[in-house]
């Protein structure tokens, strides 16, 4: 059975009020009154899933480096907010689990990207969803996994088949499909700007969800 996600999913948390992927935007997003959010999580290189959309640190934080090249350790410390604002100086990089224990306080749902560098795609797969099974609270809904990385979602199928999941792109593939069904998605997330309403029926019409990103604009929505 489809999860049934609210019709808005607040990105990356609140990302258009507060600093991307950090506690302040998982609570921007609740006073904000969305339900569920997505956020981003990718592996250290020691293999701990934080929430983190970037390859390197140098965008939203005053670190430095690529997170594959980093351990846990040499980068809890820098700061994840100040970018954004000054007011957000505490703000620092969550890990999952860290990052789900905030979304119980605050009752969001979520969707949960993965995210990974060439060669770890398994790996990633099999770690944030074996934490995503570990840890996700039975009073929140079931989370969904989406990843652009098809290996990525093999391998969470493989370590959690129980998680729904789905298959993000820009364009929608014209064996959309054939895709979905090989990789046992139950939809496909992509952008608003690439999918017309015969396309949409037609997906939605073969049993998969359809959700579509990135909406900022009231009247697109």
């Amino acid at each position: 059975m489809k999860i049934k996600t609210p019709f808005v999913i607040g990105h990356r948390g609140a990302a258009g009020q507060a600093p991307e992927n950090t506690a302040a935007a998982f609570k921007k997003a609740a006073q904000l009154c969305a339900r569920w959010v997505e956020f981003d999580v990718r592996l250290t290189r020691d293999g701990q899933p934080i929430v983190f959309h970037d390859e390197t640190l140098e965008r939203t934080t005053d670190g430095h480096g690529r997170i594959l090249d980093l351990d846990w350790e040499d980068i809890q410390e820098v700061d994840a907010g100040q970018w954004y604002d000054r007011k957000y100086l505490a703000e620092r990089i969550l890990t999952l689990q860290e990052a789900i224990a905030i979304l119980q306080s605050l009752g969001l749902g979520a969707n949960v990207e993965i995210k990974s560098t060439p060669g770890r795609e398994v790996k990633s797969g099999h770690t944030i969803a074996a934490d995503l099974k570990k840890h996700w609270p039975k009073d929140l809904p079931s989370p969904l996994i989406s990843s652009f990385q098809r290996d990525c979602i093999l391998a969470v199928k493989e370590e959690a088949p129980d998680i729904e999941r789905a298959l993000i792109v820009g364009d929608v593939p014209t064996d959309w499909k054939d895709v979905l069904m090989q990789l046992t998605c139950e939809g496909i997330h992509c952008r608003h700007d690439r999918v017309n309403e015969p396309l949409a029926k037609k997906i939605i019409e073969h049993g998969f969800s359809l959700r579509c990103y990135i909406v900022n604009e009231n009247k697109r929505a």
